[in-house]
């Protein structure tokens, strides 16, 4: 049988290359780059070893002659397929967003591809299903933003078999968890307002499902208790700039309220529309924070003062992490937090004097 490939030849046509890459072997790409097939082979699948130089020859040898290594049969031989899976719950909130964009520019650094499955009901059948696809889909290990509560557990229970690191959760006794310091970040807000002068400070929280408004209420309130000061009502959102407005406007109302610090920037949005509505000015009578630091809070009237979380670095820590659970180097549990930072702008300032 006759066993030899064919090589575009100089000067041939687009359409022309593209009918011959089929044709095309590792012993082809060796011939033109002046080197062993076995040298191919290791710059095809990453491999240490080869001088810069000489992986420069393969590469353009590659491309000359429009060779594709064969990504399925690579897998096999290496025993991954370069692909991690990431499960989330909602793509709506700035939060998830944000974090699954670090996460796909992290991975990516590492020679990696994101495959994403969102997951429409937070349930633990919804997650086991989802496991089951992602499995289908050739994934190496698997990342799961688990900002809420699951609606049928009291605790999540992800496959054994897998590797996996949660994100935005408080499983850090049972699973590798990395997470934005929320508490330390809430305790900066209001320790920031205390310190200005305010008696006390209003919470306007996030959703009761939510880990990250949890945490945030919960420091909120440990913080204003350790202070010797009051604790207002709390007061609920659900992370939109709507529900905002509309607690805003119960808050507008209260002349006992001088300083609110909102969960997140969106609902900080919104309240500061009804502060504005029903005639209350920001800082002079209100001081406003948030928490996330999106990109549109310099532009807000009045520029908000808020916390800013670092996406790109929870990212980072949950690709090296779950690389370091493939490669059986990491913790097997226990959470990394990644700190905040305190970003003052000109919603907050010193109460009204009495």
């Amino acid at each position: 049988m006759d066993t030899t490939h064919s090589i575009p030849a100089q000067g041939s046509g687009p359409a022309e290359n593209r009918g011959r890459r089929a044709s095309v072997s590792m012993a082809d790409v060796a011939r033109v780059a002046g080197v062993s097939s076995q040298t191919v082979s290791r710059v095809s699948n990453g491999y240490e070893g080869v001088t810069e130089e000489t992986r420069r020859q393969v590469l353009d040898a590659m491309r000359e002659l429009g060779y594709r290594p064969n990504s399925a049969a690579r897998a096999l031989k290496r025993g991954e397929f370069r692909t991690l899976g990431v499960i989330t719950f909602s793509l709506s909130s700035t939060g998830n967003v944000r974090t699954l964009e670090a996460i796909a520019n992290s991975a990516a650094a590492e020679g990696y591809a994101v495959t994403l499955l969102p997951v429409a009901v937070p349930t633990q059948d919804e997650v086991r299903g989802a496991f089951t696809r992602l499995e289908e889909l050739a994934v190496d290990a698997v990342i799961v933003i688990m900002e809420v509560h699951l609606l049928d557990a009291a605790t999540i229970n992800l496959p054994p078999y897998v590797q996996v690191v949660v994100a935005d959760s408080d499983a850090g006794e049972r699973y590798t968890v990395v997470d934005t310091d929320q508490a330390g970040g809430t305790r900066t807000a209001v320790q920031h307002l205390l310190g200005l002068g305010h008696d006390t400070v209003w919470h306007l929280a996030g959703p009761e499902d939510s880990f990250a408004a949890q945490r945030r209420t919960d420091a909120w309130r440990d913080t204003l208790t350790k202070a010797g000061r009051p604790v207002p009502p709390l007061v609920s959102g659900d992370w939109s700039a709507e529900s905002g407005y509309r607690a805003g406007l119960g808050l507008a109302d209260r002349e006992d309220c001088t300083a609110v610090f909102a969960a997140n920037d969106q609902m900080a949005l919104g309240l500061l529309r009804a502060l504005h509505e029903r005639g209350r000015r920001v800082p002079e009578d209100v001081s406003v924070i948030g928490f996330d630091d999106i990109p549109e809070a310099s532009s807000f009237l009045p520029p908000l003062t808020t916390l800013h979380q670092d996406f790109a670095e929870v990212g980072r820590l949950c690709v090296r992490a779950v690389l370091r659970k493939m490669r059986h180097d990491g913790p097997a549990h226990g959470t990394t937090l990644v700190p905040t930072r305190l970003v003052v702008r000109e919603s907050t300032a010193p109460p009204p004097a009495r």
